[in-house]
Parts: C-alpha cells; sequence; structure tokens
C-alpha cells in the first residue's frame, strides 16, 4: 500500500502561504513546486480542510486562453469562476490549480491543436496528429498537494470520470461528483461534444 504522506514529500513542497482576498471572497492561496519537474502550482483555500465532513475539490488544470483571455473555445475560465463562487458558498472547499496546459501538452503545442481545429480536426484528432495522447494530464501532484492539505474525503467538482479514478487511486475518497457543467457558446459546441463522445465526460448536450 502506498505511504500518501511520504509520496507527498516525493512529489511537492511548500513554498508559500498567503491570504487572497478575491471578488468571490477570502482564500489562503499555497504555493506549492514540483519536486520532479520543477513546475510551480497553488492551492485555494476556504475555511478548515481537516474534518470529518468531505471537502468541495476542483482540481483545475491551467488554461491560460480560457483562464486569462476569456476564451470560449473551451469551457475553462467559466468553470474556475463558478468553482470559486461554490468553495465561497461552502464552509470549507479548495481549488487545486496545476500547470497542466492545452490537457498537459504545453501552451504552444495547444496553440498549434487550435490551428489544425481551424483546419477541421477535433480536439482529439489535432492532438493525435500532434502526438500526443488526448489527455497527457497526471493528477498525483494534485492529490499530493490534497494530502499535505489534510484532504482525505472530497466532493469533486468535475464532469470527468478519469479524474475521479485517477484521484481515488491515490488514497482520497471521492464521495461524490459534483457536476460542473455550463452552457454552451457558438464557438465551444464541437469541443464540448468531443469531450463528451471521445473522452468520456458527463455532459449533458
Amino acid at each position: 500500500m502506498l505511504d500518501f504522506q511520504r509520496l507527498t514529500g516525493l512529489l511537492v513542497r511548500r513554498e508559500a502561504d498567503v491570504d487572497l482576498p478575491t471578488r468571490w471572497g477570502s482564500f489562503r492561496l499555497i504555493g506549492y513546486q514540483g519536486r520532479r519537474d520543477g513546475k510551480e502550482h497553488v492551492a485555494l483555500v476556504k475555511g478548515e480542510l481537516r474534518g470529518p465532513d468531505p471537502v468541495l475539490v476542483r482540481v483545475h488544470s491551467e488554461c491560460l486562453t480560457g483562464d486569462v483571455f476569456g476564451s470560449q473555445r473551451c469551457d475553462c475560465g467559466p468553470q474556475l469562476d463558478v468553482a470559486m463562487e461554490m468553495v465561497q458558498q461552502r464552509p470549507a472547499g479548495v481549488i487545486v490549480y496545476t500547470r497542466q496546459e492545452g490537457r498537459g501538452i504545453g501552451l504552444l503545442n495547444k496553440l498549434r491543436a487550435y490551428q489544425l481545429q481551424d483546419q477541421g480536426q477535433d480536439t482529439v484528432e489535432a492532438n493525435a496528429s500532434l502526438g500526443f495522447r488526448d489527455d497527457q494530464r497526471t493528477y498525483d501532484v494534485a492529490a499530493a498537494i490534497l494530502v499535505d492539505l489534510g484532504v482525505r474525503r472530497i466532493e469533486l467538482l468535475t464532469n470527468n470520470p478519469r479524474k475521479m479514478l485517477s484521484l481515488g487511486a491515490y488514497g482520497l475518497t471521492v464521495v461524490r461528483r459534483v457536476p460542473l457543467q455550463l452552457a454552451p457558446n457558438p464557438h465551444n459546441q464541437t469541443y464540448l461534444r468531443t469531450k463528451r463522445d471521445k473522452l468520456g465526460h458527463q455532459l449533458d448536450l
């Protein structure tokens, strides 16, 4: 059986812990550095996470175009906004923000995939054309951060069953899935259908 506390020490190192007032409310912003690749990740924390009740958790992969620039090609930015609002409505919750741009292929490759999508490929086909799997993300770092924060039982904000299975493999108990579905727009309908039909995301479209 995995020693999850030891695994945490091997994967991440806590580097900073500050208050972060936002338009949704105040969070603790805790910074981590990945020990294997040096990437910097953060956790937005609300309330006390070490109690017996399950904690509302969103594991969110970085999306510069959606989270920062408001791209409508995906649903990432609105999902992050809703997650921050929902966490603030609970006594406790956490958003783990991991540096896995473009489902793990990186920013420039994501833009290259966008070029292929503009030529008629869907997001899965574009990744394959570039030599990548449909989803290259891993969740060991996110799990390690949650363990470091004292989280063991979670209500997971996601539409992605793979994410639930991956976190469970690292000793976290996913008590239930909390859907995070937003209305599609004209620019992301094909993207969302592809996530549903080819990646198994639980979306009602």
